[in-house]
């Protein structure tokens, strides 16, 4: 992402709507926010939306789920992510995913 972008949609408030995208039923729409998101933040609930992705079927939802944890996280924000998680649902069940 250019620098010019990612500086507009920080400064406009455009991540949240960002975030709003990864709910879409559209497998490419998701596929789409979360590799803008990548370049934008690393904040704790995306961390554990990620988490989550990273246990659906869908494959290439799972696999850029877990590009954003390995390449994008540390492991202390993934660590403490799970931490929060626990006692909730560890599976996708509950995500809006989208249909293949």
């Amino acid at each position: 992402m250019e620098r010019e972008s990612r500086d507009q949609i920080l400064q406009s408030g455009g991540v949240p709507l960002v975030i709003s995208c990864l709910s879409s039923n559209r497998d490419e729409t998701v596929l789409s926010a979360i590799t803008t998101l990548m370049n934008l933040t690393t904040a704790a609930s995306l961390v554990q939306c990620m988490l989550r992705f990273s246990l659906t079927q869908n494959s290439r939802l799972r696999n850029l789920a877990s590009v954003f944890l390995e390449d994008y996280c540390t492991q202390q924000q993934v660590d403490k992510a799970r931490g929060e998680m626990q006692g909730q649902s560890q599976s996708a069940v509950g995500i809006p995913l989208p249909k293949d």
